[in-house]
């Protein structure tokens, strides 16, 4: 038994993805029309996917059951006391770190959402969950609000926010990630310029795909 698995937040999750499932974007007007290529164009484009979310911001946009618990098996196994994460929405990426920090002993999880009603939504799901107390929500442009008052040392980062911004919060953070950090970056097909990063030879980091979404790193000592 553990965090993930049992009473309250096994229920809540299940609510969330059923919820997230019902609510997918695909179904909204703001992309009756758009195509596959131009949803890429406005995915990887800094000032448009910030348009882009505002229009979305009553959707969920979660990470993938199974990147939840990929997510969760990391930071276990890793003994995460401190996470990073860029791109709260509704919490449910957050829930899943959070109880592994829970398993592991406690700790503190700062994550960052640029839309007020998102910051609100994602407040209820901690404490309904149990976790208000691990969790520190900043409200804004993450450029500015993990710009300082980082932990020193930092086991593991989630890149799950504005795509065209990953190399960015990556700087901001890097100077605190410990050496065997991991870094998850979802849906980090999105930025090219991000994989191009990790993957070069002397990066400091290893990188690699995992699974249809995510790019796994660790940072190297």
């Amino acid at each position: 038994m553990n965090t993930l698995t049992t009473s309250p937040l096994a229920p809540l999750l299940d609510r969330l993805f059923k919820e997230a499932d019902a609510a997918s974007p695909l179904s909204s007007p703001v992309f009756a029309n758009v195509s596959h290529e131009e949803r890429t164009r406005l995915m990887r484009s800094k000032t448009d996917y910030l348009d882009l979310y505002g229009r979305l911001k009553d959707f969920p946009l979660p990470v993938s059951r199974e990147t939840g618990t990929l997510l969760y098996m990391l930071a276990r196994s890793c003994g995460a006391r401190t996470i990073v994460e860029f791109g709260t929405s509704f919490g449910i990426s957050t829930l899943h770190l959070a109880a592994a920090l829970r398993d592991n002993g406690g700790g503190r999880l700062i994550t960052s959402e640029f839309e007020p009603s998102k910051v609100a939504r994602a407040r209820e799901n901690f404490a309904s969950g149990g976790f208000s107390d691990l969790v520190d929500i900043r409200e804004g442009d993450a450029l500015q609000t993990l710009s300082s008052g980082l932990p020193s040392s930092v086991d593991l980062l989630l890149l799950d926010g504005a795509k065209a911004l990953y190399p960015e919060i990556l700087a901001l953070v890097q100077p605190h990630l410990r050496p065997g950090a991991l870094v998850v970056a979802d849906n980090a097909d999105f930025c090219p310029e991000y994989l191009d990063l990790v993957r070069s030879p002397g990066s400091g980091y290893l990188s690699i795909p995992f699974g249809d979404d995510v790019e796994l790193s660790m940072r190297l000592g």
